[in-house]
């Protein structure tokens, strides 16, 4: 039976350790990040080889391809993807041309990801920004305007989707008013819980259909002053599934991160404990991967429906002009200008 992870591999090919390590553990997913990826070829082979110790064709590939300063796919090789805030500045001068162009960039993303037989992308980032948040969304987010973000982020989930990839709305319920980098260090925010409800909660409550999200390491001292979304049985229950209406598979962030404290195999325990339906490990550390197997479950029960779900809803890439969307994407910019 698969178990509730998503686990990364330390190089550009698997090694004999890590192949038995996850055809003993396994996982229901994995993911790559620009250590793994050389070439096509190479990263084709690696994905079939990670597929292989789970003896599941389909199973999730992720990866986190948002363009900008995120994207672990880069030139030459691949053609660089603009960041989400270039959209928002086009949508506040031409609505449908901002639209158009979202979707047909996550269109364009999604192409390159099949090719590949990646079928999942983290993406998109449903963070509202505020003066003085560390900048570790900055630019990765579509911009300040809700209603922006909103319409965007629809785009570019329909571009995945029509890709053949699924997308993954983070970081839920959001994490824009973080002041500290999750990646080093433990944020926390002191907004009141109905100031975040009529702004940063908008943005995931409108796409809640999405059928994956991304939890955010971040404490909301209002819901729960204890505990990160992640963590947080409280706020998985009373804020993303209740107000916030999500009923996809919840993936925490990364559980290696600096934001959370304690062995890796308490972090396991306690995100799947608070809600998580699966828990995602990245640095592909075989010690970690092994402290995160102790505490793994199976996938099983709604956890499992979930994630059926949402693979139920892969199918095959519509027809596409890679060579038309791209010239599309250059006049709209332009129309935005």
């Amino acid at each position: 039976m698969r178990t509730r992870t998503i686990y990364g591999c330390s190089g550009l090919q698997l090694g004999a350790e890590e192949r038995a390590f996850f055809r003993d553990v396994q996982p229901w997913g994995f993911i790559l990040f620009a250590r793994n990826v050389a070439d096509r070829d190479q990263v084709r082979a690696l994905v079939e080889a990670l597929r292989e110790t789970v003896d599941d064709a389909k199973a999730p590939m992720l990866i986190d391809q948002e363009g900008g300063r995120v994207a672990r796919l880069k030139p030459p090789i691949w053609r660089g993807r603009p960041a989400a805030a270039l959209f928002g500045e086009v949508y506040a001068k031409e609505r449908e041309a901002a639209c158009e162009a979202a979707y047909l960039n996550a269109r364009l993303i999604a192409n390159d990801l099949a090719e590949l037989g990646v079928n999942v992308d983290c993406l998109p980032l449903l963070d509202i920004p505020v003066e003085g948040a560390s900048d570790v969304i900055g630019d990765r987010a579509f911009g300040r305007d809700p209603t922006a973000i909103i319409d965007l982020g629809r785009a570019v989930i329909e571009g995945l989707m029509e890709g053949g990839v699924l997308p993954v709305m983070k970081h839920i319920p959001g994490h824009g008013r973080a002041t500290a980098d999750s990646h080093l260090a433990l944020p926390h925010v002191d907004t009141d819980a109905e100031v975040l409800s009529a702004t940063d909660f908008v943005t995931f409550r409108s796409l809640n259909q999405c059928p994956m999200a991304m939890t955010a390491h971040v404490v909301y001292d209002a819901i729960d002053p204890q505990r990160p979304a992640t963590t947080s049985p409280k706020v998985i229950r009373d804020v993303i599934r209740g107000e916030i209406g999500f009923d996809g598979l919840l993936m925490s962030d990364d559980i290696s991160m600096g934001a959370l404290s304690g062995p890796i195999s308490v972090r396991t325990k306690a995100a799947l404990f608070a809600g998580c339906d699966v828990v995602l490990h990245c640095n592909g550390k075989m010690e970690e991967m092994r402290d995160v197997a102790e505490e793994a479950k199976p996938l099983e029960n709604t956890s499992l429906k979930r994630a059926e779900r949402a693979l139920g809803l892969l199918t095959a890439p519509d027809p596409f002009d890679p060579a038309g969307a791209e010239a599309r994407l250059g006049e709209l910019f332009g129309a935005g200008a």
